[in-house]
């Protein structure tokens, strides 16, 4: 077996509680690595190397076996996952023990592990919103909070990644994937500590944050830090900063552009304009996310478009919009749509009057007088004309005598 495998779990998975300690843990990561997901195991079953197993856990003493044993008869009788899905208005629940069956001999290397067929369709059914992280990454980190801790980074991480070479996310999209957000009672869920470091902050953060984050800086590829955001006195959410070790950190600055926050978004002028014209209610500028999608899509716009033509121009709009729209389902989109609409039309205004004022009035070419018989207004080059105009006549007699 090569340590060099990598490690896939749908992203339901890595959202899950893991209600074990490191070692089972460790074995349930080790074991996923042999899953080949092009080509599921047969029975659910795996076989692992004793030596290579002892190795990935770092047993050093002389009692391995008995180690071994009491490991997997704890796995099989306290650890397992409880997976939290989204369904209708709340969550479906499940508790899977992941590996019900291990077996093994005194005599031989290798270790039998059969996975329950209730964890397999978060190992193999992977089409999508799943995560891939390095089985070595793991190898090096002591602590089970480290291993659920850098999981969850790596989903956040691999998104960023992905969405960044796709073009699907705008800027602020990337930056919150790449500095995600999650609040502390979430953590604790994940990390199976909600019953312990009860009260002050600082033993939690010690344990779960502060020593975890040391080993995923010392033992992956991630560089990582975090802030403490708060409501008032209380500490209720954490921003994490991924970067990767190699990475260069003048891009990484350049790249990572701090998002609008709620209150920049209710302070702009264009939300004022917005309130003024009755489009948006003071309730609508309490509604974050209704609040930083225009902020995000529609206020660029209203730059750029204040800077083409001008403020006036802009309330000008936003009035026609309020006297001649009902029924808007999607503000966002409809101010975004009536803007290209409006725009496109003065384009098409201001193209007729530059044609209008360019043109010369068109002069109809004046007749020489001789052309034309003044009573009878016919054209005198004409065989008939030529017999009635005397004039012409004598002339084109002139010019024969002159030949």
């Amino acid at each position: 077996m090569e340590l060099e495998k990598k490690i896939v779990e749908h992203n339901d998975l890595i959202m899950s509680s893991a209600k074990m300690d490191i070692v089972p843990l460790k074995i349930f990561e080790l074991a996923v690595a042999e899953i080949d997901t092009f080509n599921p195991p047969k029975d659910n079953t795996i076989y692992l190397s004793k030596k290579e197993l002892f190795k990935f856990l770092d047993v050093k003493d002389s009692n391995k076996n008995n180690r071994f044993k009491q490991a997997v008869t704890k796995m099989q009788k306290q650890a397992f996952f409880e997976i939290r899905e989204e369904k209708g208005k709340g969550y479906v629940f499940r508790n899977i023990v992941p590996i019900p069956y291990v077996e093994w001999n005194s005599y031989d290397d290798k270790v039998k592990i059969r996975f329950d067929m209730a964890i397999m369709p978060y190992l193999t059914e992977l089409k999508n919103n799943f995560t891939q992280f390095a089985l070595t990454d793991v190898q090096g980190l002591k602590s089970k909070h480290a291993i659920i801790i850098y999981k969850w980074l790596n989903m956040n991480y691999n998104q960023f990644e992905y969405y960044k070479k796709s073009g699907n996310r705008d800027s602020n999209q990337l930056y919150e994937l790449r500095n995600p957000t999650i609040e502390i009672d979430e953590l604790k869920w994940l990390t199976d500590t909600q019953n312990e470091y009860v009260g002050r902050f600082n033993n939690f953060e010690r344990y779960v944050l502060k020593n975890p984050i040391k080993e995923i800086n010392e033992n992956s590829r991630f560089r990582v830090s975090y802030d403490k955001l708060r409501e008032g006195r209380k500490i209720v959410k954490l921003q994490f900063h991924i970067s990767l070790k190699n990475e260069n950190v003048i891009e990484e600055v350049k790249s990572a552009e701090k998002p609008l926050t709620l209150s920049e978004a209710q302070a702009s002028p264009y939300s004022q304009l917005l309130m003024g014209a009755l489009l948006i209610t003071f309730n609508d500028m309490q509604n974050e996310k209704l609040m930083l999608k225009l902020a995000n899509k529609v206020y660029p716009r209203y730059d750029a478009f204040v800077k083409k033509y001008s403020l006036d121009a802009l309330e000008r709009h936003l009035k026609y919009i309020k006297q001649h729209s009902q029924n808007i389902k999607d503000l966002v989109v409809y101010l975004d749509n009536a803007l290209t609409d409006y725009q496109k039309r003065l384009v098409n205004d201001s193209n007729r009057k530059k044609n209008k004022a360019g043109k010369s009035p068109v002069m109809k070419e004046k007749l020489p007088d001789w052309v034309t018989d003044e009573k009878t207004r016919k054209n005198v080059l004409t065989e008939k004309g030529i017999k009635k105009n005397e004039e012409i006549d004598e002339l084109l007699a002139k010019i024969n005598k002159d030949k």
